[in-house]
């Protein structure tokens, strides 16, 4: 008998002792999802008061669009990446997300854009960097993962990998958007006083998807910062910053200030936390974004689809677009912070 309450006061403790992050196991995750799709259309420092209610209204339709095209995939058998690259390409298409036809502009007056894909099921990726003609970018990186023996392909090279592939390219005036153009006069105007650059950000887009077959998915697609330097590259084509994908854990896509995204490789971090520490995509996603990337400072956000296709979506800054979509239900929109968000009930 003193054995058995010996041994009972030990679990007792044990229990207690737990860190709180090895109690947020899959015990506590709800019902498996016959498919789940999620998209972001990047984070930062929205203010209602700036959005009318047209301006609202467009974005909410671009976003929901996206949601729709990537849903009618997966509920059609299609895969996840194919849900992926089609909300993706949407976005990329839109002038309304720093992406694609809305990327903003270089220091030099050029749109250099950035994208990234991964699939779940082999842990295979593509990316490109600096590209100027490639009109989606985010079809370009499925083709370098797909059809080539690399996983990142920059610039001209890039290009020409990309034109072989069939991929459609355009004259590097097609991305010209005049408001993209004066947010760049505005930081060059900043900078040439010494003061400090308040341009508004303008969003990253990214998509996460799972399929029937339980594929996980995630694709990035941006045009970088407004008056960036020296050919430089954020988070969103490194695999393990701005994009991850594993099926046995979750799929990951990030948007923010991408040098502290590619220090603290945020989008494997969370994927790690959930493989080693046994956290579920909710709690390693906010743990990371909350905690981890305020603490430093860094701005931004993620949007994150575990393996039973729960979602979370967490973010530091005042806003991030972000959406998602389950069978049988309607796209759901969010700018804003907003106390009823809650995908996973």
């Amino acid at each position: 008998m003193k054995i058995l309450i010996f041994l009972f006061l030990v679990l007792v403790i044990l229990a207690a002792c737990t860190p709180a992050h090895q109690k947020k196991t899959d015990s506590q995750v709800s019902e498996k999802h016959e498919w789940a799709l999620v998209v972001h259309g990047g984070a930062g420092n929205l203010n209602p008061d700036d959005f009318t209610d047209e301006k609202e209204k467009a974005y909410r339709e671009k976003l929901s669009e996206a949601l729709s095209a990537g849903g009618k995939v997966l509920e059609n058998n299609g895969s996840a990446l194919d849900a992926v690259e089609t909300a993706v390409r949407i976005l990329e298409d839109s002038p309304l997300f720093n992406a694609g036809k809305g990327a903003v502009f270089n220091a030099d007056g050029v749109n250099e854009l950035d994208a990234s894909i991964m699939d779940g099921l082999t842990l295979n990726a593509g990316a490109v960097a600096n590209v100027t003609r490639i009109k989606n970018p985010i079809s370009a990186a499925r083709k370098v993962m797909e059809n080539s023996s690399h996983v990142m392909l920059i610039k001209e090279g890039a290009e020409q990998f990309a034109a072989e592939q069939n991929i459609e390219m355009v004259d590097p005036g097609y991305f010209y958007t005049e408001n993209r153009y004066k947010s760049l006069e505005q930081a060059k105007e900043r900078e040439n006083k010494n003061l400090e650059d308040k341009t508004k950000k303008s969003g990253t887009v990214g998509c996460v998807a799972l399929d029937k077959n339980g594929n996980i998915a995630a694709g990035t697609s941006t045009g970088g910062m407004t008056n960036k330097k020296y050919g430089r590259v954020g988070d969103s084509p490194i695999i393990g910053a701005g994009t991850y994908a594993d099926n046995n854990f979750c799929g990951v896509s990030a948007t923010g200030h991408g040098e502290y995204f590619i220090r603290n490789v945020v989008a494997y971090d969370i994927a790690a936390r959930m493989k080693y520490k046994g956290e579920t995509a909710e709690f390693a996603a906010n743990d990371v974004i909350t905690n981890k990337l305020k603490a430093i400072d860094a701005s931004g956000g993620v949007i994150v689809l575990d393996k039973s296709g729960n979602i979370t979506m967490p973010f530091n800054t005042s806003g991030m677009f972000r959406g998602y979509l389950y069978p049988g239900d309607g796209p759901e929109i969010f700018i804003f912070q907003d106390n009823q968000e809650n995908p996973n009930q």
